[in-house]
């Protein structure tokens, strides 16, 4: 069965939904999606990269690669051999301007807490992690995550720390806050396959199973020498792993195997 296609943020729908060419008859007619529009819209118009359009519409940048092809490719159909362009449906839902990562601060309801402290400076930074956080030290269940430390890295040092409260989501939802805090990396200890999924979806890298410190854990990444369990897994029925076990105990899913590389 195939998946079903996630569905796509946009900030506002089109002013204009048809162009035509001026003082003769359209050739025949195409017709781009709002998904497409939004991705033109970002990317050319706003100048943002691919990842950063893939966090404002919740989805992966490889999603967000070939739907901007599909639209530029339609753009270029409609120019080039004067056929009417039409912007219309789609897999969408229309931001409603709570979203951190908003596209247009008109957009956004008055909510300073939103506005004020949540996932800061991120356009200055190359990359940003999220760790799993609780009392400076990485939290083994990530569906329970109270509590995210983002580090933002320029030039392989980090230049910012931000501690973000996720305001009682969990699991499934927890994978989009993420995307909308801008994180390219997360670390963690236990996670469960569901929410491995939507991660790999929203092209977040995984480093699962790590336990300690949060900032060493960081440290250890950008330098190339995170150890982390690739394999790892984890609900809330509990699982045994080896000699440990994750579950409502907080306890952290067996054995750090491995490297994590960037």
């Amino acid at each position: 069965m195939a998946r079903p296609t996630r569905c796509r943020q946009i900030c506002t729908e089109p002013a204009y939904d048809s162009f035509r060419p001026e003082g003769f008859p359209a050739g025949g007619e195409v017709v781009m999606m709002l998904d497409e529009y939004e991705a033109v819209r970002l990317i050319d118009l706003e100048r943002r990269t691919h990842e950063q359009c893939a966090a404002q519409m919740g989805i992966s940048r490889t999603t967000v690669t070939e739907i901007y092809e599909s639209a530029r490719h339609k753009l270029a159909d409609s120019v080039v051999n004067g056929k009417r362009l039409l912007i219309a449906g789609g897999h969408y839902r229309l931001c409603d301007g709570k979203a951190p990562s908003c596209c247009s601060r008109k957009c956004q309801k008055a909510d300073s807490s939103v506005k004020n402290t949540l996932f800061q400076g991120k356009e200055a930074a190359q990359m940003r992690i999220a760790v799993t956080f609780e009392n400076g030290t990485i939290f083994q269940h990530f569906g329970h995550t109270e509590q995210f430390k983002l580090y933002d890295v320029q030039d392989g040092k980090v230049v910012n720390t931000q501690i973000v409260n996720t305001n009682g989501q969990g699991h499934g939802a927890l994978s989009g806050f993420l995307a909308q805090a801008q994180a390219e990396v997360l670390i963690c200890g236990g996670i469960g396959g569901g929410a491995q999924a939507a991660l790999s979806e929203a092209g977040i890298r995984l480093c699962g199973g790590v336990t300690g410190s949060a900032d060493e854990a960081v440290a250890a990444y950008l330098s190339g020498t995170l150890a982390y369990n690739p394999d790892v897994h984890c609900d809330h029925h509990g699982h045994s792993h080896g000699a440990h076990s994750c579950g409502e105990n907080k306890n952290g899913c067996a054995g750090n195997e491995g490297g994590c590389h960037h």
